[in-house]
């Protein structure tokens, strides 16, 4: 398809941005259609605004932000490809088919926003309108979009502050979408612009991003329902190898990817708390009350520990009796056979001793 038949050019300034004294009345991003020659009064729009839902609201503001009298035009959407910044993770499939089934039978209301792709002539990428570009390839029908040109960073910026001020992304998205951004280079001020945040929350969105393991955030998806402070705790329960061996190990489990992303990510988190609790370590306390040690079991291991202020030098007492406790327990592994001296080969338990008692 040639450049040329890709627009479907309205001349009159279909963005509804005024551009000449006359009073414009088309507002293409909410689906209202101008009459004939005539130019009705602001109040006129005000009154049927009224009879539309909420997604209005929405929409004016996209053409506020859009208001620089471009045109929407519909495209072909072989030609659009995907933002080279990702934001948005899977949803599910009943959402997903419930959003293609809406505009099916409603249409297309809001435009999405693509740029002329760099280097690639009649190709565009998108800024924002992911899923919108997804239901018309596969219903099989043009894309309604605006066309600007956009450098990266006004592009990341948009697509970010749109999902931003729809509150569309949820917070893991938000913190992949951040640490992404960096990764390419973008500046500070850049990623905050787009994600609408202060230097603090952006400090915490990329920190948490760099501590979930890229494959776990993958298997348990958006988490719709699931904020800072949970994901947070997973990433605090996900802080050693043994952790993220067992986290990799649920994810696999056929009733964990058959879950929704917040059951996934309820799954998740339980597993790895009881983990967490099982291995606790346990106080042991002397018969004269000291705190002397403690227990951590778990993992196939037990370990001690001994603190040195409640019992000075005890650790190294026991650290120094372990040749004589080894010995004690092996005796007690051998067979009554062994213990009776049937043979001249030492128990592979005991090391051989170089000299008497």
């Amino acid at each position: 398809m040639s450049r040329k038949n890709v627009f479907d050019l309205d001349t009159d300034n279909a963005a509804g941005v005024e551009s000449s004294p006359r009073v414009l009345v088309e507002r293409p991003l909410l689906g209202l259609d101008r009459p004939p020659r005539q130019a009705a009064p602001l109040g006129a729009i005000s009154q049927s605004l009224g009879t539309i839902n909420v997604k209005v609201r929405n929409a004016e503001r996209i053409e506020k932000a859009l208001a620089e009298g471009l045109t929407v035009v519909e495209l072909d959407p072989g030609t659009i490809d995907r933002s080279f910044v990702a934001d948005r993770m899977e949803i599910p499939e009943d959402q997903r088919r419930a959003f293609v089934d809406a505009i099916r039978e409603n249409g297309q209301q809001v435009p999405i926003l693509v740029r002329p792709k760099p280097g690639q002539s009649g190709r565009f990428e998108v800024a924002y309108g992911h899923r919108r570009l997804a239901a018309a390839i596969e219903l099989g029908r043009p894309v309604r979009a605006v066309v600007r040109d956009l450098s990266d960073v006004e592009l990341v910026v948009a697509q970010g502050q749109e999902n931003s001020a729809r509150t569309d992304l949820t917070f893991i998205e938000r913190a992949r979408f951040a640490a992404r951004l960096e990764e390419r280079k973008f500046t500070r001020d850049t990623i905050m612009a787009a994600l609408s945040v202060d230097k603090a929350a952006l400090s915490r969105l990329i920190a948490l991003a760099g501590r979930v393991p890229p494959d776990i955030v993958e298997a348990i998806g958006p988490a719709p329902g699931y904020g800072r402070i949970k994901w947070q705790e997973l990433t605090e329960l996900l802080d050693n190898d043994k952790s993220l061996c067992r986290a990799r190990s649920v994810v696999q489990e056929a009733a964990f990817r058959a879950s929704s992303s917040d059951r996934r990510f309820e799954t998740l988190h339980a597993a790895l708390r009881a983990d967490a609790a099982r291995s606790r370590p346990e106080q042991w306390t002397a018969p004269d009350g000291a705190r002397a040690a403690r227990i951590m079991r778990g993992g196939g291991r037990l370990t001690l520990s001994f603190d040195h202020k409640a019992a000075p030098e005890f650790g190294e007492f026991v650290t120094g009796k372990l040749g004589a406790l080894y010995e004690e327990y092996a005796s007690r592994s051998r067979g009554p056979e062994d213990k009776e001296g049937g043979g001249d080969t030492p128990s592979p338990l005991v090391k051989p001793r170089s000299g008497g008692r």
